[in-house]
């Protein structure tokens, strides 16, 4: 393997391909009848990144990733592109790993330690062990991003969805681990073609390592509503176990939803429906398995349920008031309708005298 500093001795009967990591590109050379499998084969060999944890973006084709749909895929078709790696090495997943586990321990040491001070002696092990379990089934760290407009207020946000009883309950329930909750950059992601703009809610890297979460608006200024990132992150969790979006996926996804929804005591468990969903705005039905992104959660206006006429809960003040004009100048636009119907007909609506304006 050769980086780009170098020169590629590419001869006949090979194939050269050019992979670009982490800002740094290489370039492979294969005989003619290599297949996708011992390109995986040779980065693992040459760069320490376990099969199962690459995944190579193919300029205007498919993910290519383990389990190969195809094991003996040619690279011919590979060739004049620049593919970029996506993957860990083994020293920095050790790394990872080491450094949750020692956050756990010293967590579920804290949480130990705060809770035996707060309750009496009589306190019962199993509020001890939820309490231990609390501190390792949780977010690590919790990170909102600098350089943008009230960085305090994503931080904010990100601890009141690390401490969102529902959370906490399917996390607890699932046992799941994440080593670091973080703000999305609200620019990045987003994808606009003549049919519209496509915005990324959420991404999961790595199967927990990193939960990455759109919490502002595309100007920065603005943040969008509660449930609906919330929502998103219950989607990132069920990235923890299944990566596809299969039906074994969104019944985790589901599970998970309902689950916070009711452990959510501070609003008594209620819902929007037994089944809330993300659905396209101005679409009657969408099918569940056409949300694709990788990890992530690709969609444009994303409202929540799935009929046409949706109640104000969930809204923001802004969205309410904004409902409340559209429905004023509907009635009004009503009325006119009506009057004109009249006029036509011959009929003469009744008119109240003016008042005296009074002297100018």
């Amino acid at each position: 393997m050769n980086d780009t500093k170098s020169q590629s001795g590419s001869e006949p009967g090979w194939n050269t391909i050019t992979l670009s990591h982490r800002k740094q590109t290489y370039t492979l050379d294969f005989p003619e009848d290599a297949t996708v499998a011992d390109l995986f084969d040779e980065i693992e060999a040459a760069l320490d990144i376990p099969v199962a944890n690459q995944k190579i973006l193919v300029p205007k084709g498919p993910l290519l990733k383990a389990p190969f749909k195809d094991p003996k895929m040619p690279l011919t078709g590979l060739q004049d592109k620049t593919l970029t790696l996506l993957g860990s090495g083994v020293a920095e997943v050790q790394a990872v790993n080491g450094m949750v586990e020692k956050v756990a321990r010293r967590n579920a040491a804290r949480m130990a330690q705060r809770a035996k001070a707060k309750t009496p002696a009589s306190t019962s092990r199993r509020s001890q062990a939820q309490a231990a379990e609390d501190a390792k089934y949780t977010f690590l760290q919790v990170r909102a991003l600098q350089g943008l407009p009230r960085p305090e207020r994503s931080q904010a946000l990100l601890l009141r969805l690390k401490e969102d009883p529902g959370i906490r309950a399917a996390m607890r329930k699932h046992k799941f681990t994440v080593a670091l909750l973080t703000e999305m950059e609200p620019l990045s992601h987003t994808q606009t073609t003549h049919e519209g703009t496509s915005r990324i809610l959420g991404l999961n890297r790595n199967q927990g390592e990193v939960i990455e979460l759109r919490l502002r608006t595309d100007a920065h200024d603005g943040y969008r509503d509660y449930k609906t990132i919330r929502k998103t992150l219950c989607h990132e969790l069920a990235h923890n176990v299944h990566g596809p979006h299969d039906r074994a996926f969104w019944d985790l996804c589901h599970q998970i939803e309902r689950e916070v929804d009711a452990g959510d005591w501070k609003t008594s468990g209620r819902t929007m429906g037994e089944t809330s969903r993300y659905v396209i705005a101005g679409q009657q039905q969408h099918d569940e398995e056409a949300h694709q992104d990788d990890g992530g959660w690709t969609g444009g206006e994303f409202v929540l349920g799935g009929g046409e006429e949706q109640g104000s809960a969930g809204l923001s003040r802004r969205e309410v008031l904004a409902q409340a004009a559209l429905e004023r100048q509907r009635k009004e636009a009503g009325a006119e309708r009506k009057a004109c119907d009249a006029a036509e007909k011959g009929w003469r609506p009744c008119q109240r005298p003016q008042q005296n304006e009074g002297p100018k």
